[in-house]
């Protein structure tokens, strides 16, 4: 599938089809499922980390230019961001360390405080599949060639809505935005 909000939806759907004919009641399936989530964050971060190994280990230090744009409501220009691929990798991955993080804090406290026991299972699956999604983790251990989708800088998912606002490479953009900031730290300056 091409969109993964859909195929995040379709596998969640069908893990609860599943995860209700699982016993939660058994403290030895439960034992199991708990066993199976942590097993599946732990390889999820273990490949995070060997794939920052990986990226630092090539020194790409080529340089990536491209406009981020602002949030929608925040008034600000759009901004001209200049780093290298090798850092623009390793912020990647950054994020999808910091956001396995956030997903287990409040996987735990559903599990451990509300008692929910269907979302480990559900979520032990979606761990996996966004692992194999991540697009460092394709390039730098899969071996694929950074073009197309997984060409620098990475185009953000569409939303359940739409596509969201892209980065934009193009030289006219750059040109664009960088003279907005310079307008923006001269009124400033006055």
């Amino acid at each position: 599938m091409n969109n993964p909000m859909v195929s995040n939806m379709v596998i969640s759907l069908g893990a609860m089809q599943v995860a209700r004919k699982i016993p939660f009641d058994d403290p030895q399936t439960l034992l199991y499922v708990r066993i199976a989530y942590v097993a599946t964050q732990v390889i999820t971060l273990l490949v995070y980390y060997y794939t920052a190994s990986k990226i630092r280990a090539k020194k790409d230090m080529t340089t990536l230019k491209f406009v981020e744009p602002a949030g929608p409501l925040t008034g600000e220009p759009d901004k001209v961001i200049t780093t290298t691929v090798r850092d623009y990798d390793l912020d990647q991955v950054s994020k999808l360390v910091r956001s396995t993080y956030m997903a287990v804090l409040m996987m735990g406290f559903m599990h451990l405080y509300l008692k929910f026991t269907q979302p480990l299972f559900v979520q032990a699956l979606m761990g996996l599949k966004s692992l194999y999604e991540a697009k460092p983790v394709q390039i730098h251990v899969f071996g694929k060639e950074p073009s197309g989708d997984l060409q620098r800088p990475f185009k953000a998912a569409a939303g359940m809505f739409g596509p969201t606002n892209d980065v934009k490479t193009d030289k006219a953009s750059i040109e664009e935005a960088e003279k907005a900031a310079r307008e923006a730290a001269s009124k400033k300056d006055d």
